[in-house]
């Protein structure tokens, strides 16, 4: 066995073999029939399956057979979303940085993070480490603190008494009474900026993007080397962005969250 083989989970390999049986032309199956198609043993089999039900993943018909589940559904309709929305925000995103001449990116709030969606690099020459699908704290993030900065009170606070905050440079805001003093300014202000809080020498300024309600659903940013920011140009800055974020607003009008 390669060292690759010893690092996978056997019990996740497991579920998704009897999760490949399930077909068009086979769409449910009983305990047993399921542990002969797999060949594990039956007690095995019905362990996973009781598993997978718990997580929605499949669920038990009235003739207890099993059959796939919404949580697989859901999943994929994710996937598809993500592909949209990364579709039909390329070029304003593209646009932007080419304009502001900054790595721009559009962001969301999930699990407690701040994940990125869709990202389009600098042509001046600064690369951003931040890829498309990762994640960032939200105490140290431009992104981040706006995004919290609009969210309802009752979940601002339930997130707020779970952060962890992580010293990641000098300037990381390290307490939940200097973060909620920040986070008024920034609703106030409608921006927030990153000045070398998540990475020494990096500004990030970020704006809100909202829906046809006025919620706020996504966040559009800007990184750049802190040689090249300048507090006098924070107007235009904001002025690029709100162009490409206007354009997506526009697509994304009629939704609730992203």
């Amino acid at each position: 066995m390669d060292n690759s083989s010893k690092n996978l989970n056997q019990s996740v390999i497991k579920a998704f073999k009897l999760l490949d049986a399930f077909t068009n032309e086979k769409d449910s199956w009983g305990v047993r029939e399921l542990a002969l198609k797999s060949g594990y043993n039956k007690s095995t089999t019905y362990r996973l399956l009781s598993t997978l039900t718990s997580l929605n993943v499949v669920h038990q018909n009235e003739n207890e057979k099993y059959r796939l589940g919404s949580k697989l559904f859901e999943l994929g309709n994710r996937v598809s979303m993500f592909k949209t929305i990364k579709k039909v925000t390329n070029n304003p995103i593209k646009n932007t940085a080419l304009e502001i001449q900054e790595t721009v990116l559009l962001s969301i709030l999930k699990e407690n993070q701040v994940f990125h969606i869709n990202k389009a690099d600098s042509l001046h020459g600064l690369k951003i480490n931040t890829s498309i699908g990762s994640y960032q704290p939200i105490h140290a993030t431009a992104s981040g603190k706006l995004l919290l900065a609009f969210n309802n009170v009752n979940h601002q606070n339930k997130i707020l008494d779970n952060i962890i905050f992580d010293k990641i440079t000098s300037k990381t805001i390290l307490n939940k009474e200097s973060l909620k003093k920040e986070l008024i300014k920034i609703k106030k202000q409608e921006y927030a900026l990153d000045i070398e809080e998540f990475e020494l020498g990096l500004v990030s300024i970020a704006i809100p993007i909202k829906n046809k309600h006025q919620n706020i659903i996504a966040c559009i940013s800007a990184s750049g080397p802190l040689s090249r920011f300048r507090t006098e140009n924070i107007p235009n800055y904001i002025h690029i962005l709100k162009k490409g974020a206007t354009i997506i607003e526009e697509e994304f009008k009629d939704f609730d969250s992203l």
